[in-house]
């Protein structure tokens, strides 16, 4: 189950912080490290702060886009601080690694990190289902990257650990939920669409499809459902077709 757990690293500034991060992953059981767009590649100073876990350094996958991290996974799990903007489905440390381990014996699942001065950008936190916010202290909440990776790959293993003493306990049914590349390709034909019919003025397009995300995240439809959706607006394609 730990075997279909990604982190995923995204815009890492500093090489070290790589390799504290693999050391926090092995020590929990973990070994999918996935860097998206890393300043620098990991180097000899990540593999000394890897320590023991030089394996996982050692097998890091690098790509461009957090899109490509993540596209075959059911499951996305962001890092984010509580936005009072607009707000997302939110999870506590506790609840992210359960959440995280009831689905993946159905599909790869991923726990995201921003970059250690700003995290993750908007749009990037909008390609998750859900975010998560360690509750540090408020007056001092500064924590460093591989202490944050510590923490929630802990709640991970604290979950993972509590489902093979009680195997019988309840999972997602296998299938149930789109993969991120799906949904993806959801919104974009619904953007598509609500442009096409002018709802959405794509010199003006305004806060839309933000909230539109905000809104289908929160329902998370099943993958029969997101079918629906998709069958929906091509019936709205092809008669706006017609009309034309």
């Amino acid at each position: 189950m730990l075997d279909n757990v990604k982190v995923v690293l995204v815009n890492t500034s500093h090489t070290g912080n790589i390799g504290s991060a693999a050391r926090a992953m092995k020590t929990m059981g973990l070994s999918q490290l996935v860097l998206v767009d890393p300043v620098s590649p990991p180097d000899g100073k990540s593999s000394a702060l890897a320590a023991g876990a030089g394996d996982v350094l050692a097998n890091a996958k690098t790509v461009a886009t957090l899109g490509e991290a993540v596209a075959d996974c059911g499951l996305v799990i962001g890092t984010s601080a509580r936005s009072r903007t607009l707000s997302w489905p939110m999870l506590e440390p506790r609840e992210c690694g359960e959440k995280l381990i009831s689905e993946v014996a159905n599909y790869p699942v991923a726990l995201v990190f921003g970059r250690e001065n700003n995290g993750l950008s908007n749009d990037e936190l909008q390609q998750c289902h859900f975010h998560v916010c360690i509750p540090a202290n408020p007056d001092y909440s500064s924590l460093n990257l591989a202490a944050a990776v510590q923490t929630l790959c802990y709640e991970v293993r604290m979950a993972f650990l509590a489902v093979t003493r009680h195997p019988n306990a309840d999972t997602e049914t296998e299938g149930a939920y789109p993969l991120s590349k799906d949904l993806e390709g959801f919104y974009t034909h619904l953007e598509q669409t609500l442009t096409k019919t002018d709802f959405i003025v794509a010199k003006h397009p305004g806060m839309v499809m933000t909230k539109l995300r905000r809104l289908f995240n929160r329902a998370r439809p099943e993958s029969q459902e997101l079918n629906i959706l998709r069958g929906i607006l091509a019936s709205v394609d092809k008669l706006a077709k017609q009309k034309d």
